[in-house]
């Protein structure tokens, strides 16, 4: 079997596992091991497609045999294995956590037998947006995904989750009727939504032309990677789902938006203009979400916030278009998909022990819950950016890019990210004294509610897998930076796609620092 046949797999089989989950709607136990194999069998095609990307470069799968022109295209490189196995580890270990929260505090009025199908086909959704090799497929994938997310988003059907499930979906909607502007506008422009295909004719068009097919889809994923001034809508939308799908959501959710803007701003449109408004949004998203988080009183939304903020040291690699910034980027996108999923099932044990994630109305877990303590203070000082962890090894990264990248912009953002850095460990400490410190209440101490442990397995091992981010930091990094050299030399994708002739007529690269080369290595100036 060709090895190609894989890339298939991790859309494959979640749409599989949706289908035959849904015929067994009457049994939920068997409905929820289909799906647990489901995801193991994700994960582990994901760790063989990753061994078979380092060993023989880009992998690309034409469906149907179709020409790479008018067929479906799956293509894996290392960036998109690195982001196939993040997830499907992530999105395994909060099934099962979710196995034993019953996916909502109100059992009797969820519809638990939906959650499995529409969880599977969200995965699918995930997948299909990280393999597409095609703009049209991308925008497929986000549906499919955000399709599944408003299911899960009003699973219970209280009022708060409606009201909250109805800004997401009319912001989601907004989102997806200006991506499918944008494929139409690039069809018109070059006549194809092929990515490989777009590398080698978009970079003929006129300036005027490409700033606007390129501020288009800015504008779409942006609004998908919460970026500020187009992250209104998460902190209201997240804090009232049930915390498994809170995770997923803030884990991978706006991930997917962010990976889609590196590829825009690697594959597509090189170095181009918009870099400095991308530093722009970054510096605005690293102030607006931390202070956002620090001024809230209610766990979930001082985490949403974060999550807003944090967004904002991803752009900041992608903005710098240099190898050195996207491979921080890559890293840090790894790191915080597990961190940031794993802060969430900390709040929903949190709220499950002391019956609210109020900051005010809790207190004294620390005593009444020790284990609880530790699982929420290592991916909290995580998030804050504390050495050894891999927050740091991020932080630490993006830092000498913005160094070596010697530019008033970047040296801006390196303050900007310090005290981003120093007011998210602020928030951390005002969780940590009010949720773990401050004296209990008589209603937390006599709550009998003691700590799952399915729920908690779970998260300790989302937690032992982040510190193994920190423990093989090295060797990710240099993955990382080898898939950073790859995404902007854009020759072995387009290669892969569409043969060696077709890379052959790129007209640009990008070197280390970020700057245009033509065919012959001259730089070119826009």
């Amino acid at each position: 079997m060709s090895i190609e046949l894989l890339l298939a797999l991790p859309v494959m089989l979640p749409l599989a596992g949706a289908a035959f989950t849904l015929l067994l709607r009457h049994y939920t136990r068997i409905q929820l091991w289909v799906a647990i194999l489901t995801l193991v069998a994700i994960f582990t095609v994901s760790l063989v497609l990753g061994y078979h990307v380092i060993q023989n470069g880009v992998l690309a799968l034409q469906i149907g045999n179709w020409t790479p022109q008018l067929g479906i295209v799956l293509v894996a490189d290392r960036l998109t294995a690195l982001m196939l196995l993040v997830s499907s580890f992530v999105t395994l270990a909060v099934l099962v956590y979710s196995s034993a929260q019953t996916v909502s505090e109100n059992v009797e009025r969820t519809p638990v037998a939906i959650y499995h199908p529409t969880y599977l086909a969200l995965v699918a959704g995930v997948s299909m947006a990280f393999l597409a090799g095609d703009l049209f497929n991308l925008y497929v994938g986000f549906e499919v995904l955000l399709a599944a997310s408003y299911v899960l988003l009003t699973l219970g059907g209280s009022a708060s989750r409606v009201r909250a499930a109805t800004t997401y979906v009319i912001v989601s909607l907004l989102s997806s009727v200006i991506f499918l502007a944008a494929v139409a506008g690039v069809y018109s422009a070059v006549g194809t939504v092929n990515l490989a295909e777009m590398a080698v004719r978009l970079d003929a068009l006129p300036p005027g032309t490409r700033m606007i097919l390129e501020l288009t889809l800015l504008v779409a994923f942006g609004i998908k990677a919460a970026l500020f001034p187009l992250s209104a809508w998460l902190p209201d939308s997240y804090p009232t789902a049930p915390a498994p799908v809170t995770a997923v959501f803030a884990g991978l959710l706006t991930k997917v938006g962010i990976y889609a803007i590196l590829r825009l701003e690697t594959l597509l449109f090189p170095a181009s203009q918009t870099s400095t408004l991308l530093l722009v949004a970054a510096a605005l998203s690293l102030v607006i979400g931390i202070f956002g988080a620090v001024a809230q009183t209610d766990l979930k939304r001082v985490l949403s916030f974060t999550l807003v903020s944090h967004m904002g040291y991803m752009l900041f690699g992608i903005g710098m278009t240099t190898q050195m910034g996207m491979a921080a980027t890559i890293f840090y996108v790894a790191h915080h998909i597990t961190v940031q999923s794993t802060l969430f099932l900390v709040a929903g044990l949190i709220e499950h022990r002391g019956g609210t994630t109020n900051l005010i109305r809790l207190g004294g877990l620390q005593k009444l819950a020790p284990v609880l303590a530790v699982l929420f203070f290592v991916p909290a000082m995580n998030l804050a950016g504390i050495p050894p962890f891999s927050g740091f090894i991020g932080k630490v990264g993006l830092i000498e890019a913005g160094i070596a990248y010697d530019r008033t912009s970047g040296w801006i953002l390196i303050g900007i990210s310090v005290l981003t850095s120093l007011l998210t460990l602020y928030a951390i400490a005002k969780i940590w004294n009010r949720a773990f410190w401050q004296e209990p209440s008589e209603e937390i101490i006599a709550r009998q509610a003691p700590l799952p442990r399915v729920m908690g397995g779970a998260t300790a091992a989302m937690i032992v897998f982040s510190l193994g981010l920190s423990v093989l930091a090295g060797p990710l990094m240099t993955y990382a930076d080898e898939a950073a050299s790859s995404v902007l030399e854009r020759a072995p994708y387009v290669s892969a796609v569409l043969g060696e002739p077709a890379a052959e007529q790129l007209e640009y690269r990008i070197d280390d620092a970020g700057q245009r080369l033509d065919g012959e290595g001259r730089e070119v100036d826009e």
